[in-house]
């Protein structure tokens, strides 16, 4: 019997670096066409997305989605132009049949910087674009939507945040890749913005330009940076749950899998499977 959830061979998903014109401001960018497959099943059609500290802009130039809910239950997405706020937990999206789709991932603070935006307030939302950003933003939706292709939605995106990230700031350097590198930078602007410099105060300032507390963010980290040397290790041929566990911090195996489970709704020994076997992992695939 045919693995409903299994690989499709005509699938595309990529994920595109920002120029470096974009450091500290756009994380990266991620591209996913399903119209070249003659038949997706339910679960091939289905995107799962771990917990986040990004923002993110999501335009459906081809299809419609609805966000699936812990009950199975569907949620039809308000437009083709989305605003995603930080996520606390795990999502998953799906097509109501094949579709393209450019999604842009921007550093919250960056994004605040940007559209003046309160970033806390949209942690764990999916709202229209058109609801939250003005005229220009709008326009720049228009022209990705009626895009042909991915190299052409950076385009448009990198040609209108360029001069825009450029008059904000003129800083240039290497982009932190990883969410622990970005969380160590946000941490010592927090510490080194204002006079006040306590744990509290620093907290409240993490919180108000990531939209999450520290602890979750420290969370999400740790867990980025096990799926990287799970990989590693299963390349190696050398994955033991509980050296890696310790390797990375945790207290013991079975405080990896609960954090896991908190950030990506698996165990590590499923959620690993799962981005190897399953169609709907394309996110950690070409993330890791």
């Amino acid at each position: 019997m045919m693995d409903t959830a299994a690989l499709h061979p005509d699938t595309v998903a990529r994920l595109l670096a920002p120029s470096l014109g974009l450091s500290g401001c756009v994380h990266s960018s991620m591209w996913r066409d399903t119209t070249p497959a003659s038949f997706l099943t339910e679960s091939q059609r289905s995107g799962w997305f771990p917990a986040t500290p990004l923002c993110g802009l999501t335009w459906a130039l081809q299809g419609l989605g609805a966000q699936v809910l812990p009950d199975g239950s569907l949620l039809p997405l308000p437009s083709r132009s989305l605003l995603i706020g930080p996520r606390s937990g795990p999502a998953q999206f799906r097509s109501e049949g094949t579709g393209r789709i450019f999604m842009v991932a921007f550093l919250p603070e960056a994004f605040h910087a940007l559209t003046g935006l309160d970033i806390s307030r949209l942690t764990d939302r999916c709202v229209s674009l058109d609801s939250m950003l003005g005229p220009e933003w709008q326009a720049l939706s228009s022209q990705i939507l009626a895009a042909q292709d991915e190299l052409e939605c950076q385009q448009l995106l990198e040609a209108f945040l360029l001069p825009r990230w450029r008059a904000h700031c003129r800083q240039e350097g290497p982009s932190p890749h990883r969410y622990r590198d970005w969380m160590q930078q946000l941490a010592t602007r927090a510490v080194a913005s204002g006079h006040g410099a306590s744990l509290r105060q620093v907290e409240r300032r993490i919180k108000q330009w990531s939209g999450q507390s520290l602890r979750a963010l420290r969370r999400i980290s740790r867990s980025e940076a096990a799926f990287i040397q799970v990989r590693r290790e299963l390349e190696a041929g050398e994955l033991i749950w509980s050296a890696l566990a310790q390797d990375l911090g945790y207290a013991d195996q079975a405080h990896l899998c609960r954090e896991t489970r908190r950030v990506t709704g698996f165990s590590p020994e499923e959620l690993r499977q799962r981005i190897d076997s399953d169609e709907a992992f394309w996110p950690y695939r070409i993330w890791v």
